[in-house]
Protein backbone atom coordinates (compact mmCIF):
# COMPACT_ATOMS: atom_id res chain seq x y z
CA UNK A 1 0.00 0.00 0.00
CA UNK A 2 1.15 3.60 -0.97
CA UNK A 3 1.45 6.06 1.66
CA UNK A 4 0.49 9.34 -0.11
CA UNK A 5 2.09 11.57 2.89
CA UNK A 6 5.59 9.24 2.36
CA UNK A 7 5.36 10.27 -1.17
CA UNK A 8 4.74 13.30 -1.82
CA UNK A 9 4.53 15.60 -4.79
CA UNK A 10 5.50 18.91 -5.92
CA UNK A 11 3.72 22.05 -8.49
CA UNK A 12 6.13 24.75 -9.86
CA UNK A 13 5.17 27.96 -11.71
CA UNK A 14 5.97 30.92 -12.43
CA UNK A 15 4.27 34.65 -10.97
CA UNK A 16 4.31 37.09 -13.84
CA UNK A 17 6.20 34.98 -16.38
CA UNK A 18 8.03 37.68 -18.63
CA UNK A 19 8.37 35.36 -21.91
CA UNK A 20 6.58 32.54 -23.46
CA UNK A 21 9.21 30.75 -24.38
CA UNK A 22 10.67 30.07 -20.46
CA UNK A 23 7.49 29.01 -19.76
CA UNK A 24 7.48 26.02 -22.95
CA UNK A 25 11.06 25.28 -21.36
CA UNK A 26 9.99 24.57 -17.35
CA UNK A 27 6.99 22.67 -18.32
CA UNK A 28 8.79 20.54 -20.02
CA UNK A 29 11.12 20.19 -18.14
CA UNK A 30 8.59 19.96 -15.36
CA UNK A 31 7.53 16.39 -16.88
CA UNK A 32 10.51 15.14 -16.93
CA UNK A 33 11.27 15.90 -13.45
CA UNK A 34 7.94 14.54 -12.00
CA UNK A 35 6.24 17.96 -11.30
CA UNK A 36 2.44 17.04 -10.55
CA UNK A 37 0.73 19.97 -11.80
CA UNK A 38 2.53 23.34 -13.13
CA UNK A 39 0.62 26.88 -12.73
CA UNK A 40 1.09 30.61 -13.62
CA UNK A 41 0.05 33.37 -11.91
CA UNK A 42 -0.68 36.86 -13.86
CA UNK A 43 0.24 36.29 -17.43
CA UNK A 44 -1.25 33.05 -19.25
CA UNK A 45 -0.11 30.59 -20.61
CA UNK A 46 -0.27 29.68 -24.58
CA UNK A 47 0.62 26.97 -26.56
CA UNK A 48 4.61 27.03 -26.63
CA UNK A 49 7.01 26.29 -29.41
CA UNK A 50 9.80 24.99 -27.21
CA UNK A 51 7.00 22.32 -25.31
CA UNK A 52 7.74 19.62 -27.14
CA UNK A 53 6.73 17.18 -24.96
CA UNK A 54 3.25 18.43 -24.59
CA UNK A 55 3.46 18.98 -20.56
CA UNK A 56 0.33 21.26 -20.41
CA UNK A 57 -1.37 18.50 -22.15
CA UNK A 58 -0.13 15.52 -20.10
CA UNK A 59 -0.35 16.96 -16.21
CA UNK A 60 -2.71 19.43 -14.90
CA UNK A 61 -2.31 23.17 -15.47
CA UNK A 62 -3.97 25.85 -13.39
CA UNK A 63 -3.69 29.74 -13.90
CA UNK A 64 -3.97 32.23 -11.16
CA UNK A 65 -5.12 36.01 -11.95
CA UNK A 66 -3.32 36.57 -8.90
CA UNK A 67 -1.18 36.03 -5.66
CA UNK A 68 -4.02 36.08 -3.73
CA UNK A 69 -5.92 33.62 -5.56
CA UNK A 70 -3.23 30.79 -5.87
CA UNK A 71 -2.40 31.35 -2.37
CA UNK A 72 -5.93 30.49 -1.27
CA UNK A 73 -5.61 27.21 -3.62
CA UNK A 74 -2.57 25.85 -2.46
CA UNK A 75 -2.97 21.63 -1.90
CA UNK A 76 -3.61 21.10 1.14
CA UNK A 77 -0.52 20.42 3.64
CA UNK A 78 1.63 21.88 0.60
CA UNK A 79 4.10 24.08 1.66
CA UNK A 80 5.63 27.31 -0.47
CA UNK A 81 8.77 27.21 -1.69
CA UNK A 82 9.59 30.89 -3.00
CA UNK A 83 13.31 30.95 -5.40
CA UNK A 84 14.24 34.51 -4.78
CA UNK A 85 17.77 36.20 -4.71
CA UNK A 86 16.64 37.85 -0.57
CA UNK A 87 18.65 37.77 2.11
CA UNK A 88 15.92 35.84 4.21
CA UNK A 89 17.00 32.98 1.48
CA UNK A 90 18.91 29.83 2.44
CA UNK A 91 21.23 28.61 -0.26
CA UNK A 92 19.44 25.79 -2.31
CA UNK A 93 23.03 23.54 -1.55
CA UNK A 94 21.61 23.35 2.18
CA UNK A 95 17.92 23.29 1.33
CA UNK A 96 16.00 20.27 2.67
CA UNK A 97 12.89 19.97 0.26
CA UNK A 98 8.94 19.17 1.66
CA UNK A 99 7.70 16.47 0.50
CA UNK A 100 4.61 18.14 -0.50
CA UNK A 101 5.02 21.55 -1.65
CA UNK A 102 4.85 24.08 -4.21
CA UNK A 103 8.03 25.60 -5.97
CA UNK A 104 6.80 29.40 -6.95
CA UNK A 105 9.77 31.72 -9.47
CA UNK A 106 9.51 35.26 -10.33
CA UNK A 107 10.03 36.38 -13.83
CA UNK A 108 14.06 37.74 -14.29
CA UNK A 109 12.82 41.22 -14.39
CA UNK A 110 10.88 41.50 -11.21
CA UNK A 111 11.08 38.29 -9.24
CA UNK A 112 8.56 37.17 -6.79
CA UNK A 113 5.81 39.96 -5.60
CA UNK A 114 6.60 41.16 -1.72
CA UNK A 115 3.31 39.17 -0.64
CA UNK A 116 4.93 35.73 -2.66
CA UNK A 117 8.04 36.66 -0.24
CA UNK A 118 5.94 37.21 2.62
CA UNK A 119 3.78 34.05 2.71
CA UNK A 120 6.24 31.62 1.18
CA UNK A 121 7.36 28.94 3.98
CA UNK A 122 10.33 29.26 2.62
CA UNK A 123 12.60 31.24 0.73
CA UNK A 124 15.61 29.33 -1.66
CA UNK A 125 18.01 30.95 -3.61
CA UNK A 126 21.26 29.84 -5.82
CA UNK A 127 24.95 31.48 -4.89
CA UNK A 128 24.54 33.81 -7.69
CA UNK A 129 25.48 37.05 -7.79
CA UNK A 130 23.09 37.48 -10.96
CA UNK A 131 19.41 36.18 -11.44
CA UNK A 132 19.05 32.93 -13.63
CA UNK A 133 16.93 32.28 -16.31
CA UNK A 134 13.52 31.26 -15.01
CA UNK A 135 13.08 28.28 -16.53
CA UNK A 136 16.70 27.47 -15.54
CA UNK A 137 16.56 28.42 -12.37
CA UNK A 138 13.03 26.29 -12.06
CA UNK A 139 15.34 23.32 -13.94
CA UNK A 140 17.81 23.50 -11.14
CA UNK A 141 15.19 23.18 -8.52
CA UNK A 142 13.70 19.80 -10.20
CA UNK A 143 16.83 18.38 -10.25
CA UNK A 144 18.46 19.27 -6.99
CA UNK A 145 14.74 17.88 -5.49
CA UNK A 146 15.23 14.26 -7.46
CA UNK A 147 18.51 14.03 -5.74
CA UNK A 148 17.69 14.71 -2.15
CA UNK A 149 14.78 12.65 -2.21
CA UNK A 150 15.89 9.70 -4.01
CA UNK A 151 13.17 9.87 -6.10
CA UNK A 152 13.61 7.54 -9.50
Amino acid sequence: MVNNLEQGFFGIGIQNGKTPENLGVLWRSAQNMGASFIFTIGNRYAKQACDTHKAVGAMPYFHYENFQDFYKNLPKGAQLVGVELDEKAVHLETFTHPRRCVYLLGAEDHGLSNAAIEKSHFLVKFKSTLSLNVSVAGSIIMYDRQMKLNFS
